[in-house]
């Protein structure tokens, strides 16, 4: 779990980046993807501290009472439907982040297309989950959802790190030009 709340925070790091690295016409877009996944770090970051925190702490003192809600064992429980809830928003963010890539180069057209993709992915999973088993949905969703995301963070991350040093580069060049 700590390891998990370090990669969250590297999520909102990736976010905030991308804010600033938006063109001014995108900058709403940026804005409200950045708020987003805020919203679902915020989610996800206490689910996992209230993982690693509370629940070894309760089993270790035998304090089992209501414990079997928030253990991340209980596919109907509080930690499933946190995490749940934490990637569908943080798809929100994807959805809201991929205009900031709008009409650049073929690099920046694939983020923008894996962002959209990605919150395709995550709406027709939940909505084909949900007609099958309906609220029996046990973590079915959640494996999904969270693979979808990190897949696409990773997918993302590289080709944002490739777009990314190519703009650190040509600042380079613009303020050594400007001398």
């Amino acid at each position: 779990m700590p390891l998990a709340i370090v990669l969250i925070l590297a999520y909102v790091t990736l976010m905030v980046s991308i804010y600033f690295y938006a063109p001014e016409d995108k900058k709403i877009f940026g804005q409200v993807g950045l708020a987003f996944a805020l919203i679902a770090a915020v989610i996800l970051v206490v689910d996992y501290y209230v993982q690693f925190s509370v629940i070894p702490m309760s089993l270790k003192n035998s304090e089992t009472q209501g414990l079997a809600m928030l253990i991340q064992y209980n596919p109907h429980g509080v930690f499933i439907a946190l995490e749940e809830l934490g990637y569908l928003v943080m798809s929100l963010s994807f959805l809201f982040i991929a205009p900031v890539f709008a009409n650049r180069n073929r690099l920046e057209s694939a983020i923008r297309w894996v962002f959209v993709i990605a919150f395709i992915l995550t709406i027709v999973s939940l909505a084909v989950i949900s007609i099958y088993y309906g609220l029996d949905r046990q973590d079915r969703f959640e494996v999904v959802v969270l693979s979808v995301n990190w897949l696409v963070l990773i997918i993302n991350g590289a080709l944002l790190s490739i777009v990314f040093r190519k703009k650190m580069k040509e600042g380079h060049y613009d303020a050594i030009q400007n001398r």
